[in-house]
């Protein structure tokens, strides 16, 4: 088991990585460099992250054909020590359910391009496990601003910061060490 130290300083990491990109907004590639520096960090020193115990997250994209945005959401998401489960690019309803409730997650991570997505991610939240929050993403909550309310999205993110920032403020209740 790690003392509590192990992970002030992995935090620690974290929140500097932060800070500086409050000052220069990071591009894609400096997320992926960012996401790939803390995985060899954790990898060097056995490691396991933010948690004790990670969170599994389930990811996929409804209506965006390329994933560019999920990758990142991803490699940060296992830089921090989540465990992730991909399902894929432009996953069916029923298909991304289907695995949520085999699996399990603590989270959905979908990214949504789509204005016209509503109704499949409406269906997607009213069919989810009760443990799953969905964390989502993409054009259509950039643009849109009314877009996470009309479809009950647990949790709105708009860029690869605030998915960092959120996995760090302990809005992911998984046990860490006092």
């Amino acid at each position: 088991m790690r003392d509590a130290y192990d992970f002030i300083e992995f935090r620690q990491k974290v929140e500097t990585l932060l800070l500086n990109w409050t000052t220069i907004p990071p591009t894609r590639e400096a997320y992926l460099d960012a996401a790939k520096d803390l995985t060899a960090w954790r990898t060097r020193r056995n490691h396991v992250g933010l948690w004790v115990i990670p969170p599994l997250m389930v990811t996929s994209t409804i209506d965006d054909g390329w994933g560019h945005g999920l990758e990142i959401i991803e490699k940060l998401a296992q830089s921090a020590g989540v465990h992730i489960h991909p399902l894929g690019l432009m996953q069916p309803s029923h298909v991304i359910l289907e695995a949520c409730w085999r699996i399990r997650p603590h989270f959905l991570g979908l990214t949504v391009l789509q204005f016209d997505s509503d109704d499949q991610l409406t269906e997607i939240l009213h069919g989810l496990p009760a443990s799953t929050r969905l964390i989502a993403g993409g054009a259509a909550f950039q643009y849109d601003t009314g877009f996470a309310e009309r479809t009950g999205t647990h949790v709105a993110i708009q860029n690869g910061t605030a998915f960092l920032r959120f996995l760090l403020d302990g809005s992911v209740k998984i046990p860490y060490p006092e």
